[in-house]
């Protein structure tokens, strides 16, 4: 999209917080059905990141097969389990809470050392790059397209029949 920088910039800092704040409810909210939902706002700010930066194909993509598919067999799966196993007089901490913590708080100082010493270069914000960059993503967007329709044609396929074949089995287990 070519849209003037303030609004740009706004966008940017609303799907960033609307992202952060889906990320925390995945994390922290008791029910896991609202953990569900704020993963599809997690997966719906990830696909408009996408679109703001002109790749199109990619956003639509994440919205058909994140949002569309993924998403909502979790939403299914959550929904058909037992709802006995999430009682709420299991909220003791126990020692796999502890070293899950511990991996995840490594593995998040990790990333944040490794975004902060990366160099960003080429990741310029003049009309020029907007433009390069966005010949690049409609390059990118068409050699995607064509690999799908010709060498990745049967994996596509076989990902999309198993898609399939779970949702007849989350609706069958819907009907019981």
């Amino acid at each position: 999209m070519d849209l003037p920088g303030p609004i740009h910039d706004f966008l940017l800092v609303f799907l960033g917080s609307g992202l952060i704040v889906g990320g925390l409810g995945v994390v922290l909210l008791n029910n896991i059905i609202f953990s569900a939902f704020s993963l599809g706002l997690v997966l719906v700010c990830i696909s408009l990141f996408f679109s703001l930066s002109n790749s199109y194909f990619v956003a639509a993509a994440q919205l058909l097969i994140y949002v569309g598919a993924i998403n909502v067999l979790i939403i299914f799966a959550v929904m058909f389990m037992n709802g006995s196993e999430y009682s709420k007089d299991s909220n003791l901490w126990t020692v796999g809470d502890g070293i899950t913590s511990l991996v995840c708080t490594s593995i998040f100082f990790s990333l944040i050392t490794t975004i902060l010493n990366t160099s960003w270069y080429g990741i310029i914000w003049t009309t020029k790059s907007n433009q390069i960059i966005e010949q690049d993503f409609i390059g990118n967007s068409q050699q995607i397209g064509i690999h799908l329709s010709t060498d990745f044609f049967l994996p596509f396929e076989l990902i999309s029949i198993i898609l399939l074949v779970s949702l007849i089995g989350a609706i069958a287990v819907a009907r019981q």
